[in-house]
Protein backbone atom coordinates (compact mmCIF):
# COMPACT_ATOMS: atom_id res chain seq x y z
CA UNK A 1 0.00 0.00 0.00
CA UNK A 2 1.19 3.31 -0.74
CA UNK A 3 2.75 5.45 2.28
CA UNK A 4 1.45 8.92 2.55
CA UNK A 5 5.23 10.41 1.67
CA UNK A 6 4.66 8.53 -1.59
CA UNK A 7 1.21 9.48 -1.89
CA UNK A 8 2.35 13.24 -1.59
CA UNK A 9 5.58 12.38 -3.97
CA UNK A 10 3.08 10.60 -6.79
CA UNK A 11 1.14 14.00 -6.20
CA UNK A 12 4.31 16.35 -6.89
CA UNK A 13 5.12 14.58 -9.88
CA UNK A 14 1.83 14.79 -11.47
CA UNK A 15 1.72 18.44 -10.60
CA UNK A 16 4.83 19.29 -12.23
CA UNK A 17 3.93 17.61 -15.04
CA UNK A 18 0.52 18.72 -15.43
CA UNK A 19 1.47 22.64 -15.37
CA UNK A 20 3.97 22.24 -18.53
CA UNK A 21 2.53 24.86 -21.38
CA UNK A 22 2.43 23.49 -24.96
CA UNK A 23 6.63 23.34 -26.12
CA UNK A 24 8.34 20.97 -28.80
CA UNK A 25 10.40 19.16 -26.26
CA UNK A 26 6.96 17.80 -25.25
CA UNK A 27 5.42 16.99 -28.16
CA UNK A 28 8.49 15.56 -29.94
CA UNK A 29 7.75 12.60 -27.14
CA UNK A 30 4.43 12.35 -28.48
CA UNK A 31 6.33 12.23 -32.45
CA UNK A 32 8.59 9.24 -31.05
CA UNK A 33 6.15 7.75 -29.63
CA UNK A 34 3.83 7.79 -32.65
CA UNK A 35 6.60 7.08 -35.35
CA UNK A 36 6.74 3.64 -33.08
CA UNK A 37 3.30 3.27 -33.16
CA UNK A 38 2.87 3.88 -37.48
CA UNK A 39 4.50 0.38 -37.68
CA UNK A 40 1.72 -1.32 -35.83
CA UNK A 41 -0.85 0.31 -37.93
CA UNK A 42 1.14 -0.93 -40.89
CA UNK A 43 0.85 -4.15 -39.56
CA UNK A 44 -2.69 -3.64 -38.60
CA UNK A 45 -4.04 -2.44 -41.75
CA UNK A 46 -1.73 -4.28 -44.42
CA UNK A 47 -4.41 -7.57 -44.20
CA UNK A 48 -6.86 -6.09 -46.51
CA UNK A 49 -4.33 -4.67 -48.53
CA UNK A 50 -2.52 -7.90 -49.28
CA UNK A 51 -4.84 -10.56 -49.01
CA UNK A 52 -5.48 -10.53 -52.77
CA UNK A 53 -1.94 -11.37 -53.26
CA UNK A 54 -2.28 -13.83 -50.70
CA UNK A 55 -5.44 -15.42 -52.51
CA UNK A 56 -2.79 -15.08 -55.72
CA UNK A 57 -0.17 -16.89 -54.37
CA UNK A 58 -2.30 -20.02 -53.79
CA UNK A 59 -1.83 -19.70 -49.74
CA UNK A 60 -5.74 -20.11 -48.84
CA UNK A 61 -5.88 -23.43 -50.73
CA UNK A 62 -7.11 -26.68 -48.47
CA UNK A 63 -3.32 -28.14 -49.43
CA UNK A 64 -1.87 -25.09 -48.09
CA UNK A 65 -3.82 -24.72 -45.41
CA UNK A 66 -3.42 -27.63 -43.58
CA UNK A 67 -5.58 -28.69 -40.72
CA UNK A 68 -7.17 -24.81 -41.29
CA UNK A 69 -8.84 -25.95 -44.54
CA UNK A 70 -11.22 -27.71 -42.03
CA UNK A 71 -12.96 -24.26 -42.04
CA UNK A 72 -13.94 -24.24 -45.57
CA UNK A 73 -16.88 -25.88 -44.35
CA UNK A 74 -17.65 -22.52 -42.96
CA UNK A 75 -16.93 -20.65 -46.17
CA UNK A 76 -14.27 -18.44 -44.12
CA UNK A 77 -11.03 -20.14 -44.15
CA UNK A 78 -9.28 -17.77 -46.91
CA UNK A 79 -8.84 -14.37 -45.93
CA UNK A 80 -11.39 -15.20 -42.88
CA UNK A 81 -9.15 -17.29 -40.96
CA UNK A 82 -5.62 -15.08 -41.38
CA UNK A 83 -7.68 -11.95 -39.90
CA UNK A 84 -8.68 -14.48 -37.09
CA UNK A 85 -5.25 -15.12 -36.49
CA UNK A 86 -4.12 -11.14 -36.29
CA UNK A 87 -6.77 -10.81 -33.71
CA UNK A 88 -6.40 -13.83 -31.66
CA UNK A 89 -2.82 -12.65 -31.22
CA UNK A 90 -3.95 -9.12 -31.14
CA UNK A 91 -6.24 -10.60 -28.01
CA UNK A 92 -3.14 -12.47 -26.37
CA UNK A 93 -1.08 -9.55 -26.41
CA UNK A 94 -3.52 -7.28 -25.08
CA UNK A 95 -5.35 -9.73 -22.64
CA UNK A 96 -1.90 -11.42 -21.19
CA UNK A 97 1.25 -9.86 -22.29
CA UNK A 98 0.52 -6.42 -22.08
CA UNK A 99 0.18 -6.75 -18.21
CA UNK A 100 3.79 -6.59 -17.89
CA UNK A 101 4.42 -2.57 -18.38
CA UNK A 102 2.54 -2.07 -15.60
CA UNK A 103 5.45 -4.28 -13.77
CA UNK A 104 8.44 -3.42 -16.26
CA UNK A 105 7.72 0.07 -17.09
CA UNK A 106 6.43 1.53 -20.12
CA UNK A 107 9.72 2.66 -22.22
CA UNK A 108 11.47 -0.61 -22.03
CA UNK A 109 8.42 -2.67 -23.09
CA UNK A 110 7.50 -0.11 -25.68
CA UNK A 111 11.12 -0.72 -27.33
CA UNK A 112 10.88 -4.73 -27.22
CA UNK A 113 7.35 -5.21 -28.10
CA UNK A 114 8.59 -3.22 -31.84
CA UNK A 115 11.50 -5.60 -31.88
CA UNK A 116 8.98 -8.44 -31.52
CA UNK A 117 6.91 -7.21 -34.17
CA UNK A 118 10.06 -6.77 -36.81
CA UNK A 119 11.17 -10.07 -36.24
CA UNK A 120 7.94 -12.25 -36.57
CA UNK A 121 6.44 -10.27 -39.49
CA UNK A 122 9.87 -10.52 -41.02
CA UNK A 123 9.56 -14.63 -40.49
CA UNK A 124 5.64 -14.40 -41.60
CA UNK A 125 6.51 -12.65 -44.83
CA UNK A 126 8.77 -16.20 -46.14
CA UNK A 127 6.23 -18.27 -45.40
CA UNK A 128 5.08 -20.76 -48.13
CA UNK A 129 2.19 -22.47 -46.25
CA UNK A 130 -1.02 -20.93 -45.28
CA UNK A 131 -0.47 -22.87 -42.30
CA UNK A 132 2.70 -21.19 -40.99
CA UNK A 133 1.52 -18.09 -42.26
CA UNK A 134 -0.92 -18.04 -40.05
CA UNK A 135 1.06 -19.08 -36.92
CA UNK A 136 3.56 -16.03 -37.50
CA UNK A 137 0.78 -13.78 -37.93
CA UNK A 138 -0.38 -15.04 -34.38
CA UNK A 139 2.80 -14.57 -33.22
CA UNK A 140 3.20 -11.05 -34.72
CA UNK A 141 0.06 -10.08 -33.42
CA UNK A 142 1.02 -11.05 -29.53
CA UNK A 143 3.68 -8.01 -29.72
CA UNK A 144 1.55 -5.78 -31.38
CA UNK A 145 -1.22 -5.85 -29.11
CA UNK A 146 1.24 -5.23 -26.22
CA UNK A 147 2.73 -2.39 -27.99
CA UNK A 148 -0.48 -0.45 -28.43
CA UNK A 149 -1.90 -0.69 -25.30
CA UNK A 150 1.54 0.13 -23.89
CA UNK A 151 1.50 3.44 -26.01
CA UNK A 152 -2.02 4.16 -25.37
CA UNK A 153 -0.58 4.15 -21.58
CA UNK A 154 2.84 6.11 -22.18
CA UNK A 155 1.08 8.66 -23.53
CA UNK A 156 -1.42 9.72 -21.09
CA UNK A 157 0.93 9.74 -18.56
CA UNK A 158 3.58 11.99 -19.86
CA UNK A 159 1.31 14.92 -21.94
CA UNK A 160 0.14 17.49 -19.71
CA UNK A 161 -3.70 17.40 -18.95
CA UNK A 162 -5.06 20.09 -21.17
CA UNK A 163 -3.14 18.50 -24.45
CA UNK A 164 -3.99 14.94 -24.11
CA UNK A 165 -6.21 14.96 -26.00
CA UNK A 166 -4.44 16.56 -28.94
CA UNK A 167 -1.59 14.55 -28.20
CA UNK A 168 -3.57 11.63 -29.19
CA UNK A 169 -5.07 13.26 -31.82
CA UNK A 170 -1.76 14.11 -33.09
CA UNK A 171 -0.06 10.56 -32.53
CA UNK A 172 -3.15 8.72 -34.33
CA UNK A 173 -2.17 11.60 -37.42
CA UNK A 174 0.93 10.66 -37.46
CA UNK A 175 0.39 6.80 -37.18
CA UNK A 176 -2.87 6.96 -39.77
CA UNK A 177 -0.35 8.76 -42.40
CA UNK A 178 0.85 5.17 -42.81
CA UNK A 179 -2.42 4.02 -44.24
CA UNK A 180 -2.06 5.73 -47.52
CA UNK A 181 1.37 4.48 -47.91
CA UNK A 182 0.49 1.01 -47.57
CA UNK A 183 -2.30 1.35 -49.47
CA UNK A 184 0.18 2.74 -52.14
CA UNK A 185 2.50 -0.07 -52.10
CA UNK A 186 0.10 -2.73 -52.22
CA UNK A 187 -1.12 -0.78 -54.98
CA UNK A 188 1.78 -1.05 -57.12
CA UNK A 189 3.48 -4.55 -55.66
CA UNK A 190 0.78 -6.68 -54.79
CA UNK A 191 -0.20 -7.66 -58.20
CA UNK A 192 3.49 -7.91 -59.72
CA UNK A 193 6.89 -9.89 -58.69
CA UNK A 194 9.70 -7.67 -58.05
CA UNK A 195 12.99 -9.81 -58.17
CA UNK A 196 10.89 -12.94 -58.60
CA UNK A 197 9.45 -12.35 -55.04
CA UNK A 198 5.83 -12.08 -54.70
CA UNK A 199 4.76 -8.40 -54.04
CA UNK A 200 2.85 -8.70 -50.89
CA UNK A 201 5.77 -10.33 -49.37
CA UNK A 202 7.61 -6.63 -50.35
CA UNK A 203 4.96 -4.68 -48.81
CA UNK A 204 5.19 -6.76 -45.46
CA UNK A 205 8.71 -6.79 -45.77
CA UNK A 206 8.60 -2.92 -45.84
CA UNK A 207 7.31 -2.52 -42.65
CA UNK A 208 9.76 -5.10 -40.96
CA UNK A 209 12.57 -2.85 -41.80
CA UNK A 210 11.05 0.23 -41.04
CA UNK A 211 10.57 -0.77 -38.18
CA UNK A 212 14.05 -1.22 -37.45
CA UNK A 213 14.85 2.43 -38.26
CA UNK A 214 12.22 3.50 -35.66
CA UNK A 215 13.28 1.17 -33.00
CA UNK A 216 16.90 3.20 -33.28
CA UNK A 217 15.36 6.78 -32.95
CA UNK A 218 13.25 5.66 -29.65
CA UNK A 219 15.40 4.19 -27.26
CA UNK A 220 16.35 7.63 -26.36
CA UNK A 221 12.66 8.04 -24.55
CA UNK A 222 12.40 8.38 -20.93
CA UNK A 223 10.23 6.15 -18.75
CA UNK A 224 6.91 7.58 -17.45
CA UNK A 225 7.65 9.69 -14.29
CA UNK A 226 4.51 8.61 -13.20
CA UNK A 227 5.25 4.80 -13.01
CA UNK A 228 8.49 5.62 -11.61
CA UNK A 229 7.66 6.98 -8.85
CA UNK A 230 4.01 4.80 -7.97
CA UNK A 231 7.20 2.11 -8.20
CA UNK A 232 8.78 3.95 -5.36
CA UNK A 233 11.59 5.27 -8.22
CA UNK A 234 10.91 8.92 -6.67
CA UNK A 235 14.89 9.50 -7.63
CA UNK A 236 14.37 8.64 -11.21
CA UNK A 237 11.21 10.26 -11.84
CA UNK A 238 12.68 13.48 -10.11
CA UNK A 239 15.75 13.82 -12.59
CA UNK A 240 13.10 13.53 -15.36
CA UNK A 241 10.68 15.44 -14.44
CA UNK A 242 13.78 18.02 -13.60
CA UNK A 243 15.08 17.53 -17.35
CA UNK A 244 11.81 18.19 -18.61
CA UNK A 245 11.01 21.31 -16.94
CA UNK A 246 15.01 22.59 -17.64
CA UNK A 247 14.14 22.22 -21.28
CA UNK A 248 10.59 23.20 -21.55
CA UNK A 249 11.98 26.62 -19.57
CA UNK A 250 14.74 27.07 -21.82
CA UNK A 251 11.99 27.04 -24.81
CA UNK A 252 9.18 28.97 -23.16
CA UNK A 253 10.91 30.75 -19.98
CA UNK A 254 9.75 30.61 -16.72
CA UNK A 255 7.03 28.07 -15.56
CA UNK A 256 4.06 28.67 -13.75
CA UNK A 257 3.94 26.99 -9.86
CA UNK A 258 2.45 23.37 -10.18
CA UNK A 259 -1.13 23.36 -8.85
CA UNK A 260 -1.43 20.80 -6.22
CA UNK A 261 -3.07 18.03 -7.27
CA UNK A 262 -4.75 15.41 -5.08
CA UNK A 263 -2.54 11.93 -5.37
CA UNK A 264 -3.39 8.77 -6.68
CA UNK A 265 -5.70 6.68 -4.40
CA UNK A 266 -3.90 3.51 -2.48
CA UNK A 267 -4.17 0.71 -4.07
CA UNK A 268 -2.03 -2.87 -4.92
CA UNK A 269 -2.25 -2.32 -8.47
CA UNK A 270 -3.69 -5.50 -9.53
CA UNK A 271 -6.09 -5.72 -12.15
CA UNK A 272 -8.57 -7.16 -9.24
CA UNK A 273 -8.92 -3.59 -8.94
CA UNK A 274 -11.02 -2.44 -12.17
CA UNK A 275 -13.55 -5.10 -10.80
CA UNK A 276 -13.88 -3.00 -8.05
CA UNK A 277 -15.67 0.56 -7.05
CA UNK A 278 -15.00 3.04 -8.51
CA UNK A 279 -13.72 1.05 -11.80
CA UNK A 280 -16.04 -1.76 -12.12
CA UNK A 281 -18.74 0.30 -14.11
CA UNK A 282 -16.19 1.64 -16.33
CA UNK A 283 -14.66 -1.97 -16.83
CA UNK A 284 -17.82 -2.98 -18.13
CA UNK A 285 -18.72 0.27 -20.51
CA UNK A 286 -15.34 -0.27 -21.87
CA UNK A 287 -16.18 -3.99 -22.46
CA UNK A 288 -18.90 -3.74 -24.10
CA UNK A 289 -17.39 -0.70 -26.14
CA UNK A 290 -14.52 -2.18 -27.58
CA UNK A 291 -16.75 -5.96 -28.59
CA UNK A 292 -18.83 -3.66 -30.51
CA UNK A 293 -16.01 -1.09 -31.88
CA UNK A 294 -13.84 -3.32 -34.00
CA UNK A 295 -17.00 -4.90 -35.50
CA UNK A 296 -17.33 -1.46 -37.12
CA UNK A 297 -13.71 -0.35 -37.38
CA UNK A 298 -12.13 -3.45 -38.98
CA UNK A 299 -15.74 -4.36 -40.87
CA UNK A 300 -14.56 -1.99 -43.23
CA UNK A 301 -10.89 -0.57 -42.78
CA UNK A 302 -9.60 -4.44 -42.99
CA UNK A 303 -11.91 -5.23 -45.67
CA UNK A 304 -11.83 -2.52 -48.12
CA UNK A 305 -10.71 -3.89 -51.34
CA UNK A 306 -12.53 -7.16 -50.56
CA UNK A 307 -15.92 -5.20 -50.46
CA UNK A 308 -15.20 -3.23 -53.00
CA UNK A 309 -15.16 -6.70 -55.55
CA UNK A 310 -17.98 -7.27 -53.81
CA UNK A 311 -19.67 -4.50 -55.42
CA UNK A 312 -18.76 -5.19 -58.74
CA UNK A 313 -14.94 -3.79 -58.88
CA UNK A 314 -12.37 -5.25 -60.45
CA UNK A 315 -9.48 -6.60 -58.11
CA UNK A 316 -6.63 -4.34 -59.46
CA UNK A 317 -9.07 -1.12 -59.73
CA UNK A 318 -10.17 -2.48 -56.05
CA UNK A 319 -6.33 -1.82 -54.76
CA UNK A 320 -6.28 1.56 -56.42
CA UNK A 321 -9.77 2.66 -55.36
CA UNK A 322 -8.85 1.56 -51.79
CA UNK A 323 -5.36 3.71 -52.12
CA UNK A 324 -7.90 6.97 -52.58
CA UNK A 325 -10.33 6.28 -49.48
CA UNK A 326 -6.62 5.40 -47.28
CA UNK A 327 -5.47 8.65 -48.37
CA UNK A 328 -8.26 10.16 -45.68
CA UNK A 329 -7.06 8.37 -42.69
CA UNK A 330 -4.60 11.10 -41.46
CA UNK A 331 -7.36 13.65 -41.79
CA UNK A 332 -9.87 12.14 -39.32
CA UNK A 333 -7.32 12.90 -36.44
CA UNK A 334 -5.88 16.16 -37.71
CA UNK A 335 -9.31 17.60 -38.04
CA UNK A 336 -9.69 16.18 -34.33
CA UNK A 337 -6.88 18.75 -33.35
CA UNK A 338 -9.16 21.57 -33.58
CA UNK A 339 -11.85 19.83 -31.10
CA UNK A 340 -10.49 17.34 -29.29
CA UNK A 341 -9.55 19.05 -25.78
CA UNK A 342 -12.69 21.77 -26.07
CA UNK A 343 -15.41 18.63 -26.37
CA UNK A 344 -16.02 16.07 -24.07
CA UNK A 345 -14.01 12.28 -25.80
CA UNK A 346 -17.42 10.33 -24.97
CA UNK A 347 -19.63 12.65 -27.36
CA UNK A 348 -16.66 12.70 -30.45
CA UNK A 349 -17.09 8.54 -30.18
CA UNK A 350 -20.64 8.58 -30.03
CA UNK A 351 -20.79 11.09 -33.04
CA UNK A 352 -18.17 9.43 -34.72
CA UNK A 353 -20.11 6.28 -34.32
CA UNK A 354 -23.28 7.81 -35.97
CA UNK A 355 -21.19 8.88 -38.97
CA UNK A 356 -19.92 5.03 -38.98
CA UNK A 357 -23.34 3.70 -38.90
CA UNK A 358 -24.70 6.19 -41.72
CA UNK A 359 -21.90 5.86 -44.41
CA UNK A 360 -21.79 2.07 -44.18
CA UNK A 361 -25.20 1.80 -44.90
CA UNK A 362 -24.68 4.11 -47.76
CA UNK A 363 -21.71 2.20 -49.13
CA UNK A 364 -23.78 -1.26 -49.17
CA UNK A 365 -26.25 -0.03 -51.87
CA UNK A 366 -23.80 2.25 -54.13
CA UNK A 367 -22.13 0.29 -57.30
CA UNK A 368 -21.06 3.81 -59.12
CA UNK A 369 -17.34 3.76 -58.27
CA UNK A 370 -17.05 7.50 -57.63
CA UNK A 371 -19.72 7.61 -55.08
CA UNK A 372 -17.95 4.49 -53.66
CA UNK A 373 -14.44 6.21 -52.52
CA UNK A 374 -15.90 9.41 -51.56
CA UNK A 375 -18.62 7.70 -48.99
CA UNK A 376 -15.37 5.34 -48.05
CA UNK A 377 -13.52 8.31 -47.56
CA UNK A 378 -16.40 10.00 -45.47
CA UNK A 379 -16.57 6.79 -43.49
CA UNK A 380 -12.93 6.89 -43.24
CA UNK A 381 -12.96 10.46 -41.55
CA UNK A 382 -15.58 9.16 -39.01
CA UNK A 383 -13.74 5.79 -37.82
CA UNK A 384 -10.27 7.89 -37.23
CA UNK A 385 -11.86 10.41 -34.77
CA UNK A 386 -13.69 7.56 -33.01
CA UNK A 387 -9.98 5.61 -33.09
CA UNK A 388 -7.95 8.49 -31.43
CA UNK A 389 -10.74 9.43 -28.85
CA UNK A 390 -11.35 6.35 -27.48
CA UNK A 391 -7.46 5.30 -27.02
CA UNK A 392 -7.72 8.79 -25.55
CA UNK A 393 -10.60 7.56 -23.18
CA UNK A 394 -9.50 4.44 -21.89
CA UNK A 395 -6.35 5.29 -21.41
CA UNK A 396 -8.13 8.10 -18.96
CA UNK A 397 -10.42 6.18 -17.12
CA UNK A 398 -7.98 4.29 -14.69
CA UNK A 399 -5.00 4.89 -12.68
CA UNK A 400 -1.13 4.21 -13.45
CA UNK A 401 -0.80 1.90 -10.68
CA UNK A 402 -2.89 -0.63 -12.87
CA UNK A 403 -2.95 1.34 -16.14
CA UNK A 404 -2.12 -0.82 -19.04
CA UNK A 405 -3.33 -3.88 -17.25
CA UNK A 406 -6.93 -2.34 -17.59
CA UNK A 407 -6.31 -1.09 -21.26
CA UNK A 408 -5.11 -4.19 -21.97
CA UNK A 409 -7.99 -6.15 -20.18
CA UNK A 410 -10.54 -3.90 -21.89
CA UNK A 411 -9.13 -3.33 -25.63
CA UNK A 412 -8.72 -7.30 -25.80
CA UNK A 413 -12.49 -7.19 -26.20
CA UNK A 414 -11.79 -5.42 -28.99
CA UNK A 415 -9.27 -7.82 -30.29
CA UNK A 416 -10.93 -11.03 -29.53
CA UNK A 417 -14.36 -9.61 -31.23
CA UNK A 418 -11.89 -8.27 -33.91
CA UNK A 419 -10.87 -11.82 -34.75
CA UNK A 420 -14.20 -13.98 -34.82
CA UNK A 421 -15.90 -10.55 -36.34
CA UNK A 422 -13.46 -11.50 -39.12
CA UNK A 423 -14.78 -14.70 -39.19
CA UNK A 424 -18.56 -13.53 -39.81
CA UNK A 425 -17.69 -11.09 -42.37
CA UNK A 426 -16.08 -13.44 -44.45
CA UNK A 427 -19.67 -15.89 -44.08
CA UNK A 428 -21.31 -12.13 -44.48
CA UNK A 429 -19.87 -11.68 -47.97
CA UNK A 430 -20.41 -15.15 -49.24
CA UNK A 431 -23.93 -15.44 -48.46
CA UNK A 432 -25.37 -11.68 -48.13
CA UNK A 433 -23.07 -9.44 -49.75
CA UNK A 434 -22.31 -6.31 -48.88
CA UNK A 435 -26.10 -5.23 -47.30
CA UNK A 436 -25.28 -7.72 -44.71
CA UNK A 437 -21.97 -6.47 -43.62
CA UNK A 438 -23.90 -3.66 -43.47
CA UNK A 439 -26.41 -4.55 -41.09
CA UNK A 440 -24.08 -6.22 -38.67
CA UNK A 441 -21.83 -2.57 -38.85
CA UNK A 442 -24.80 -1.23 -38.11
CA UNK A 443 -25.85 -3.03 -35.16
CA UNK A 444 -22.65 -2.83 -33.33
CA UNK A 445 -22.32 1.09 -33.71
CA UNK A 446 -25.84 1.22 -31.89
CA UNK A 447 -24.16 -0.75 -29.43
CA UNK A 448 -20.73 2.08 -29.16
CA UNK A 449 -23.43 4.55 -29.00
CA UNK A 450 -25.64 3.60 -26.04
CA UNK A 451 -22.87 2.40 -24.06
CA UNK A 452 -20.39 5.38 -24.24
CA UNK A 453 -23.48 7.86 -24.12
CA UNK A 454 -25.26 6.52 -21.45
CA UNK A 455 -22.82 5.23 -19.06
CA UNK A 456 -19.28 7.25 -20.31
CA UNK A 457 -17.96 9.55 -17.78
CA UNK A 458 -16.26 12.71 -18.36
CA UNK A 459 -12.72 13.24 -18.06
CA UNK A 460 -11.95 16.64 -20.68
CA UNK A 461 -9.34 19.36 -18.90
CA UNK A 462 -9.36 16.96 -15.79
CA UNK A 463 -5.78 15.60 -14.15
CA UNK A 464 -5.50 11.60 -14.54
CA UNK A 465 -5.63 11.38 -10.70
CA UNK A 466 -8.44 13.35 -10.67
CA UNK A 467 -10.52 11.24 -12.83
CA UNK A 468 -9.11 7.85 -11.24
CA UNK A 469 -10.52 8.96 -7.93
Amino acid sequence: MSTSLETSRIAEIASRMDRLPPSWHVWRMVIMLSLGGVFEFYDLFFTGYVAPGMVKSGLFTPASLGPLAALNALAIAGVGIFVFATFAGLWVGALLVSQIADKLGRRKIFVWALIWYMVCTAIMAFATTGLWLNIWRFIAGIGIGVELVTIDAYIAELIPKRERGRAFSINQTITYAVVPVLAFLAWQLVPIKPLGLDGWRWVVLIGSVGALVVWFLVIGLPESPRWLVKHGRYTEANRIVTAIEAAVTAEKGPLPAPVQEPGEMEGTGSLAEAFRAPYLGRTITLSVFNLAQTIGFYGFAAWVPTLLMHRGVHVTASLEYAFIIALANPFGPLLGTLFSDKMERKWQIVLAAFGMLVFMGIFAILSTPAWLILVGVLWTLCATVMSYSFHNYQAELFPTRFRARAIGFVYSWSRISAAFAGLIIGYLLNTGGVPAVAVFVGIAMLVVMGSIGIFGPNTRGLALEEISR
